[in-house]
């Protein structure tokens, strides 16, 4: 049996609230799990204490057993300091879209053509 520790969602319509638990990986997101190992609240502000609450023992003890943890749960492990920090690598993400990169390249010719013609102006005076 594959256990994760992932989040199930409640809450009502546009209000979120995630309880993180152990489950089997084969059970619906908000199916069946095997133990409630702590709270997300996404609608509090970053530094509220209140906004991730873990009972870390018991995670620590899954993940002995061999449970795997989602990518937002490894998060909140990293930033409580559990679990080392994994590298990341996401490097398109920074790169503009082929509309922006033609945008760009427009407005560059654009002003590298202004820049001569005030060089020419400049010199004839």
């Amino acid at each position: 049996m594959a256990i994760k520790i992932r989040l199930a969602r409640g809450g009502s319509k546009k209000r979120p609230h995630y309880s993180i638990v152990a489950a089997d990986s084969r059970m619906p997101r908000d199916g069946r799990f095997i133990e409630k190992l702590g709270t997300y609240n996404p609608l509090l502000p970053k530094d509220s204490e209140d906004r991730v609450k873990m009972n870390v023992e018991r995670i620590q003890y899954w993940m002995s057993q061999g449970a795997q943890t989602t990518d937002r749960v490894s998060r909140f492990l990293e930033a409580a300091g559990i679990v080392d920090k994994k590298t990341r690598s996401n490097p398109k993400k920074a790169v503009p879209g082929k509309a922006a990169q033609e945008r760009a390249e427009a407005k560059a010719a654009k002003s590298a053509e202004a820049s001569e013609n005030s060089g020419d102006e400049a010199s004839a005076e």
